[in-house]
């Protein structure tokens, strides 16, 4: 059985409701990046961060996986898929997908600030005063500005063997996950999905671009997969 690689961004859970990583105007919900999703904000204001990913987690319980993260579990009756996502959010598992990677972290998750392999499912909020089995205080389990991608590695590896590549609502702009493209053969077919698509045509030699939203490009390539 053929491997199929798919890269996520935030552009496949907009179409859900879930906001985009950044706004126009470089904000996200209103605040500077770096107040809320880097380890100076969260030592310069815990509560300020805690209550961020509070109301992110709030906000997840609302949505639901949309046209896209479906298509991609229809995928798995005829291809081993694996999915590497930007997104950390649960859209992806609450669709049906088996094998799903979170590069930067999980919203549902939590984890200790001194030792990171204590690591908890986390559904409620998150407050100061929340300790570990060790008596630490808990953190989101994201992965910040300026902090290490522990799944970076398993993540290459993952990509480095894929029979076909498809990348779904990213910008490719944000390192070192943009960098994964570079560890596919350069010969198998390349799927970039998104409404403005920010890759050269030329990039690879089999790539082919579908400037829509997911919802609707990723069912058609799901469709065509399946009937090859």
């Amino acid at each position: 059985m053929k491997k199929i690689v798919v890269l996520t961004g935030a552009g496949i859970s907009a179409e859900s409701g879930i906001s985009t990583f950044r706004d126009a105007d470089g904000l996200w919900e209103g605040h500077d990046i770096m107040e809320v999703a880097s380890p100076i904000g969260w030592h310069n204001n815990k509560a300020l961060v805690l209550d961020f990913y509070n109301k992110r987690r709030i906000q997840l319980f609302t949505v639901l996986p949309n046209e896209a993260h479906k298509a991609l579990v229809d995928l798995e009756q005829h291809y081993q898929v694996s999915i590497i996502t930007q997104n950390v959010d649960d859209l992806h598992e609450r669709a049906g997908s088996k094998n799903v990677l979170h590069l930067h972290g999980e919203l549902l998750k939590v984890r200790s600030v001194k030792n990171s392999k204590l690591i908890y499912n986390w559904n409620t909020d998150l407050n100061i005063g929340d300790l570990c089995e060790e008596k630490s205080q808990l953190r989101p389990h994201i992965v910040w500005f300026g902090e290490e991608v522990p799944m970076l590695e398993k993540a290459i590896e993952i990509t480095s063997k894929a029979d076909i590549l498809m990348i779904i609502g990213t910008s490719m702009q944000v390192y070192p996950a943009a960098n994964l493209i570079n560890f596919i053969a350069t010969e198998i077919p390349v799927y970039f999905i998104d409404p403005k698509p920010a890759i050269q045509k030329n990039y690879f030699p089999n790539l082919t671009v579908i400037s829509e939203k997911a919802s609707t490009g990723v069912t058609k390539v799901v469709t065509k997969l399946i009937d090859l």
